[in-house]
């Protein structure tokens, strides 16, 4: 599975998510991306395969506007610390995992 972690993710989490769990995943400011426009990184994702992981509403937005791809992982959790955030991702695994492959669905909500 592969994860694009937008910009309000850490990039201390990627290294933890890729060897648990997603390894070829990657974060915004890896690719170029830090102050990219959120079209720009909608695109990105979109173009290359990834599944956007955010703690922002405006991916959720264009994923009831667009549909999907990219299919859109809307972090419900607020200001947590990244174990917090980490945890989350991985509890739900089995869950993120389901809804990459469900054709129906563009935004899966985690709280």
């Amino acid at each position: 599975m592969k994860l694009l972690l937008d910009q309000n993710l850490s990039l201390r989490l990627l290294n933890k998510l890729k060897a648990a769990a997603y390894p070829h995943s990657t974060q915004v400011r890896l690719v170029g991306l830090e102050q990219a426009d959120d079209r720009v990184i909608w695109n990105y994702a979109r173009d290359q395969g990834f599944t956007l992981v955010s703690k922002d509403a405006d991916f959720h937005e264009f994923s009831t506007i667009y549909g999907h791809p990219p299919k859109v992982i809307w972090l419900r959790c607020g200001n947590k610390p990244n174990w917090y955030v980490l945890n989350l991702l991985l509890n739900h695994r089995n869950r993120i995992g389901d809804f990459i492959y469900d054709e129906e669905t563009s935004c899966l909500e985690i709280y």
